[in-house]
């Protein structure tokens, strides 16, 4: 096969990629295209980069580029310049059929979207394109029940699908190319600029001195990491290969340090600001504007980390490891590293104050580089913009060409009504009970996981399964009132709890066996098997299982700030309650009696009065968090009497 070797290339994708990422820029912030141009030019620049970056095959030589990967990289240029150039077609199909090379451009559109998709996630999001199509324009029809679907031709499916904002062009892309691509870039720049170490460093003086403080480390250097990154595997390979081996050095085993840094980093797409691209989807999808998302976002993405401070702590002192022993100092740091805190206070502050994500992304771009001119030593100097250009261009290939491609099968949920039926089938299975239409919820997100990136996983979920879930949260008179079309303000906030429930259960791929990317990462790191890497982080992050249930059946997002807190608060206490628990263990392994203190308290620091059918005899406090307090306290206390420490003799 006729080839070409890469390093001949590699400065021509350097440049192209640069290009890429000056393009987005420019018409994010200056504008002046139509959104569908936009997002064709989106899916086209970023597939022929994706042509040139990403195998065909597994057997392909990775020094060699094909003469036909560099004939696709240029074709899959056409559907941008055909729109484009064409757009009269757009017209001429409103008063008739459409035309042979419209047919056929959005054939070709759709086939190369597939290929791509495949080079860059596997084969399972072709497969489930492929089985959308099939299903709108040929088996639907074949089907009896509810899922029967009345077809459509070929003609008109390639039409919505290609030239209307129903398909690959449509409202996901649009997300994609401004608001996750400014971000991607955004923390491309950051990284480039040294942020990554300085985030290392930070969270070493900070967390260091603390029992296990190596495995403290990994867990606060991967939230603030997060809040950056947004992607899990990025945060566990860029925290992770500084993280584990600190952690072994420090005493921790090879799999619990993987196993750690797996759950911290999941945590980076639960994170605000950023928390990868399922937040921008989610303020697309429900039109909640994305400032509101990360603040109701900051109070559960705390609990989340602490729940594996508590393992880690309960760890450190089952094994009996000690601080790590190397005292850094923390002002040297925050002196050499305090740029990199301007950009995040710029990106929060516009985003407070009302300017779009993508604007407010695109000035703390600039702040990153003019900050850096207030150090003598991280200055970015031209070739470190240009690198951070490129970076993120590549790191969006994936992303961008995923969530065009996803724009097939939502348009054809949409298209055929089957997302309705299935929130119907939720409620019909669950018997309008929310606890199980939950376990379906997350079952659904567990599959799924296996062969969808949590991005897509996330999109399918939420167009079949928020529905029933905002049915069943609803109170009976105000369902009654939304039914009616009567606009309810509360009914928002439990439309944004059932996105975050859904969006909380789609992030267990990166850490549940069998297929959990982030996992598989950390074990390369570590040096661990895979599966065992995978349960450890399965077991570590819990809270990914625990907050969405705060979310169903507390006012964590519902309530106002004074109940969100009263909520975090006793959360929190919980969190400690649960991870004893589930370990046996604190100053050392738990007594029958002790453990079942514990578990009890556990519930009650998590439920609330109206589960138990309780009147709170306070406005500020639940019955049910004063008595699991109570109780945690008791066990607590019996067990520190038993171990010695309250002085009393073991």
């Amino acid at each position: 096969m006729l080839a070409i070797k890469k390093a001949s290339v590699k400065k021509f994708v350097f440049l192209y990629a640069i290009f890429i990422s000056v393009f987005h820029f420019y018409v994010n912030i200056q504008g002046g295209m139509s959104d569908l141009w936009f997002n064709a030019a989106h899916f086209s620049f970023l597939a022929s980069l994706g042509f040139l970056s990403y195998k065909s095959a597994d057997t392909q030589n990775g020094e060699f580029i094909s003469i036909i990967d560099i004939f696709l990289s240029v074709l899959v240029l056409i559907p941008f310049f055909y729109l484009v150039f064409f757009e009269e077609s757009l017209y001429a199909i409103a008063n008739g059929n459409m035309r042979y090379w419209d047919v056929n451009i959005a054939m070709l559109t759709i086939i190369l979207s597939l290929e791509i998709t495949r080079r860059t996630t596997g084969y399972i999001i072709p497969f489930i394109m492929l089985a959308a199509i099939g299903y709108i324009v040929y088996y639907g029809q074949f089907l009896s029940g509810v899922f029967a679907f009345g077809g459509m031709s070929v003609e008109r499916f390639l039409y919505r699908m290609y030239f209307t904002d129903e398909g690959l062009f449509g409202s996901i892309a649009t997300i994609s190319s401004t608001y996750v691509f400014m971000f991607i870039l955004f923390a491309a720049f950051l990284l480039k600029s040294g942020a990554g170490d300085f985030i290392v460093d930070l969270s070493r003086a900070i967390t260091s001195r603390f029992k296990g403080g190596a495995g403290h480390v990994a867990v606060f250097s991967s939230a603030l990491m997060g809040t950056i990154s947004g992607s899990a595997v990025a945060n566990t390979v860029s925290t992770g290969s500084i993280t584990i081996p600190m952690m072994k050095k420090n005493g921790f085993k090879a799999v619990f340090a993987a196993g750690v840094e797996t759950a911290a980093s999941t945590g980076g797409q639960i994170m605000p600001p950023i928390m990868g691209a399922g937040a921008f989807i989610m303020a697309q999808i429900t039109q909640i504007p994305f400032v509101t998302i990360i603040l109701v976002s900051i109070l559960p993405a705390i609990i989340y980390f602490a729940s594996i401070n508590v393992y880690i702590h309960i760890h450190a002192k089952k094994y009996h490891i000690d601080a790590d022993g190397e005292k850094v100092n923390l002002w040297p740091i925050i002196r050499e590293g305090f740029h990199f805190i301007i950009p995040l206070v710029s990106l929060i502050s516009l985003l407070i104050y009302g300017f779009t994500p993508t604007y407010a992304a695109g000035i703390s771009i600039l702040a990153i580089i003019f900050a850096s001119y207030l150090t003598k030593n991280k200055r970015m100097s031209i070739k470190d913009i240009f690198d951070a250009l490129a970076l993120g261009a590549q790191n969006m290939v994936v992303t961008g060409v995923l969530l065009v491609g996803v724009g097939i099968i939502v348009g054809s949920i949409n298209i055929s009504g089957i997302g309705i039926t299935f929130s119907q089938l939720i409620m019909e299975w669950s018997d309008n009970q929310l606890i199980i239409a939950l376990i379906l919820v997350a079952i659904a997100s567990l599959i799924l996981g296996m062969g969808l990136p949590v991005t897509a996983s996330y999109v399918v979920l939420a167009v079949l399964c928020a529905p029933a879930l905002v049915g069943l949260m609803l109170s009976p008179q105000m369902a009654a009132l939304v039914n009616m079309g009567i606009e309810v303000p509360d009914a928002t906030m439990y439309l944004l709890s059932a996105h975050l429930i859904i969006f909380w259960l789609s992030q267990d791929s990166n850490l549940t066996p069998p297929v959990c990317l982030a996992a598989f990462a950390a074990a390369g790191i570590a040096g661990t098997p895979p599966m065992r890497t995978g349960l450890e982080s399965w077991k570590l992050g819990k809270g990914l299982y625990i907050v969405p249930l705060l979310f169903a059946f507390t006012p964590l997002v519902t309530g106002d700030w004074g109940e969100r807190f009263e909520v975090f608060f006793f959360a929190i206490i919980g969190i400690a309650s649960f991870a004893i628990s589930v370990e046996r263990f604190w100053d050392r392994k738990l007594s029958i009696s002790q453990h079942a203190l514990f578990i009890v308290a556990t519930f009650l620091l998590f439920a609330h009065d109206d589960h138990l059918g309780w009147k709170s005899q306070f406005d500020f406090v639940a019955n049910t968090h004063l008595l699991g307090v109570i109780l945690f306290s008791c066990a607590m206390i019996l067990h520190k009497i038993k171990n010695g420490r309250v002085g009393f003799s073991a």
